[in-house]
């Protein structure tokens, strides 16, 4: 039987992706379509692939879809998002919405025990043990899609425990790899968004321009795989043809290399444990000619620093971190903070709002809110300094 398939954030870069993969699948059926504000996109996928029901996080974009399309249900608003999700039917969630509107999604479809494909790293990075535990109550599995994640995922299955000393994180660079800090002082919005190698949203560009989707996925990775994480490295690796690498006991290292292409990661989750064809370019690599690796510049690149203080503090520490991110890089895009007001504003936040011990998920979206007044609040202290 088909795999019932749930896709959130449809409209976006691995949402769209993921659509190009059902359609080849015999074994995937598509049971329910979001996005967050998006609806005639949405409104287009749901017709083209005979979806009957979607969802929009935004109540006026969820309106204007309502009337636009009366073949289907349509529902809105956060509490729309999770009625989709436990109202589906679905053996499988991908949840592709970006930042950490993924947490209550991501909460809903574990609780449900149903299996998730996580390209939101929010919410582990928000979530995290809370989540985890939840998974593993409910015995539902989760999946991971980021590249990196992927990759680790595969690499360590089958490894038994203790047979790992390391995992390894690479990094493209971002567009400004190999720039000093003085030399960020000055870029614009439309160079942050050039990224080298892949092609994503806006939030998740600036975050990998900054070195912050790095220690995003850092506390992902810990997460996940339970490793501690003074034994989990980041390195710049500019090709993006290593997506991660693991070190093992008996001095040996396995790598998961390929070209850069998300189908690749996204098909393996919705697959899982099976695999199947995907029509990406072989890996030839004499053609490639050489893979470089450096370490990870901390003065020009400060946010993978703070990232890892975060994760090290522990309890909601994270959380505020991601919440100050989010505003700062919202902030940075719309012309009102400059690039490195990103980790200042990001710095300053932690500075103030010292980790809480994290019991229940009201904790957290309490100390989300907290963090992004405080964050707004400095975001518009720097700009009236200007």
């Amino acid at each position: 039987m088909a795999r019932r398939l749930l896709i959130l954030g449809s409209t976006g870069s691995i949402g769209t992706q993921a659509l190009d993969i059902v359609s080849r699948s015999r074994d995937l059926e598509l049971v329910g379509l979001s996005a967050e504000r998006s609806w005639e996109t949405l409104v287009a996928q749901a017709r083209e692939h005979g979806v009957d029901r979607i969802a929009l996080a935004d109540a006026d974009a969820g309106a204007r879809a309502a009337e636009a399309w009366t073949d289907g249900e349509v529902l809105d608003g956060a509490e729309g998002l999770v009625r989709l999700v436990i109202e589906s039917g679905a053996d499988l969630v991908l949840n592709a919405l970006v930042g950490s509107a993924g947490l209550g999604p991501t909460v809903a479809t574990l609780g449900e025990g149903i299996d998730l494909a996580l390209a939101n790293k929010e919410s582990l990075v928000v979530g995290g043990e809370l989540v985890m535990q939840l998974a593993e109550a409910t015995g539902a599995r989760i999946i991971p899609v980021d590249s990196e994640h992927s990759a680790l995922h595969q690499l360590l299955d089958g490894e038994g425990a203790g047979t790992v000393e390391r995992l390894v994180l690479t990094a493209s660079g971002g567009p400004f790899r190999g720039r000093s800090r003085a030399d960020l002082a000055e870029v614009t919005v439309e160079e942050a968004l050039q990224h080298p190698t892949w092609a994503m949203g806006g939030k998740i560009t600036i975050d990998s321009a900054t070195l912050m989707n790095k220690g995003l996925e850092l506390i992902e990775a810990h997460h996940l795989f339970g490793t501690p994480y003074d034994r989990i490295d980041v390195v710049v690796h500019p090709q993006s043809i290593v997506h991660s690498y693991v070190m093992l006991c008996d001095g040996a290292a396995l790598a998961h290399l390929g070209y850069p292409d998300m189908r690749v990661p996204i098909s393996y989750a919705l697959h899982h444990p099976e695999r199947v064809d995907v029509p990406v370019k072989p890996l030839d690599l004499a053609a490639v000619g050489a893979l470089t690796f450096e370490p990870v510049d901390d003065d020009a690149f400060p946010c993978l620093r703070l990232a890892r203080a975060a994760a090290s503090a522990g309890g909601t520490a994270p959380c505020v971190l991601n919440a100050a991110n989010e505003i700062a890089v919202h902030a940075f895009l719309h012309g009102r903070l400059d690039f490195l007001g990103i980790p200042a504003v990001i710095e300053e936040t932690l500075e103030r709002l010292p980790a809480q011990p994290v019991r229940a998920f009201e904790s957290l979206y309490e100390a989300d809110r907290e963090a992004r007044g405080l964050a707004a609040e400095l975001v518009g202290a720097d700009r009236s300094r200007a």
